[in-house]
């Protein structure tokens, strides 16, 4: 099992929960957070009569653990949704996970990550 952290901009993650539940990643979870980048504007910034401060830069943080069959085809799926070409689209870490458990069934391994539509 692995588990996908993704830091990705807000305005994208429409996009990527349905590109995400178009390749039957349905679990995940997210956090909005903020972080400091290469993003070259940082201070103030006046954006409709409102003065911005852009020294911290709103993203999204998402968590999925999948199993390992099904990493590379999230990676794909997230670095094609989040992209924008420019700077600051986010970064995706991929750690190993030993252990994981599903408290209602009390399974264990790849067992805990399916749904219980799943067989």
């Amino acid at each position: 099992m692995k588990k996908i952290e993704a830091i990705i901009r807000s305005s994208k993650f429409d996009e990527v929960k349905a590109a995400l539940h178009e390749i039957d990643i349905d679990f995940f979870t997210y956090l909005d957070t903020t972080g400091v980048g290469n993003e070259k504007t940082k201070g103030e910034r006046m954006y409709r009569g409102t003065v911005l401060d852009t020294e911290f830069i709103p993203r999204r943080l998402l968590t999925i653990v999948v199993r390992d069959q099904n990493v590379k085809k999230t990676v794909d799926c997230l670095l094609n949704s989040a992209y924008t070409g420019e700077v600051g689209d986010g970064r995706i870490f991929v750690t190993t996970v030993d252990e994981a458990w599903k408290i209602r069934t009390k399974t264990g391994g790849d067992e805990s990550l399916k749904g219980d539509f799943e067989k």
